[in-house]
């Protein structure tokens, strides 16, 4: 479904993606590691369009998406969350969510009127499917950061999305929080037939839900592999595990 090939993108004379490949097949659950500074960040706006490559190409369902903008590449079926969480804050719940929806029908520019009454059964479902029913009279706002995050995975739903990227979902949760979250993310990949591609620095989640598992290191790629094959590389333990696998 993905693949990136011998990206680079320099700042100035800092290389902060310098070669790096990437392949995401249809249906499975990729994440990407490294070391703070790796490149991971950097590499999933290249994807999304917020970032142009200085070379190398970007290929979405056979097509070289890499110059195109972010509303195209959301149009074509991919749909993210970021690491701090991008939401409406004073906009309730149920709303956050339609909005998203009629984004994806073009009918957003008339949500505050005849829209308000549009697209109200595809959100109730996507609030059902996160388990944010209950709280779907609530300004975004006030939600706990957990819930908060699980709301932008469901506005990233709202696009009807093919491959949905998750840039360290569970930062700043709870262990109990980011087993939840982790969990849902699994459900939604099953249920919807969603492809998932993930960074995350909770090795124990990578470990136990990834099926594919890319190391970067100084903007390269050292590794795409199944987990087990990962965690015996050398250069990956010298390189970010640090030697203790």
């Amino acid at each position: 479904m993905l693949r990136v090939k011998e990206i680079h993108k320099s700042f100035d004379d800092f290389r902060a993606v310098n070669g790096a490949n990437l392949h995401v097949d249809k249906g499975t659950l990729v994440a990407v590691i490294g070391p703070n500074g790796a490149g991971k960040t950097t590499l999933f706006n290249l994807i999304t369009g917020q970032l142009k490559p200085d070379k190398g190409e970007i290929v979405f369902n056979g097509k070289d998406i890499s110059k195109f903008s972010p509303y195209r590449i959301c149009r074509k079926g991919i749909a993210r969350s970021f690491q701090i969480a991008n939401i409406f804050p004073r906009l309730t719940v149920f709303r956050n969510i339609q909005v998203s929806v009629l984004s994806q029908q073009g009918k957003s520019t008339r949500l505050f009127r005849p829209a308000r009454n549009l697209a109200v059964e595809e959100t109730e479902r996507i609030l059902e499917s996160v388990g944010l029913s209950d709280k779907a009279g609530n300004t975004a706002g006030s939600l706990a950061h957990g819930d908060q995050r699980t709301l932008e995975i469901a506005i990233a739903l709202g696009n009807k999305p093919e491959l949905l990227i998750l840039d360290e979902p569970t930062a700043g949760m709870s262990p109990e929080e980011t087993t939840a979250t982790m969990e849902l993310i699994k459900r939604l990949a099953e249920s919807r037939g969603l492809t998932i591609l993930f960074c995350e620095h909770d090795m124990k989640v990578v470990f136990s839900v990834a099926q594919s598992i890319m190391v970067m290191h100084q903007g390269h790629s050292i590794i795409q592999a199944k987990p087990d094959e990962v965690r015996k590389n050398q250069a990956v333990q010298d390189a970010y595990l640090g030697g203790a696998e």
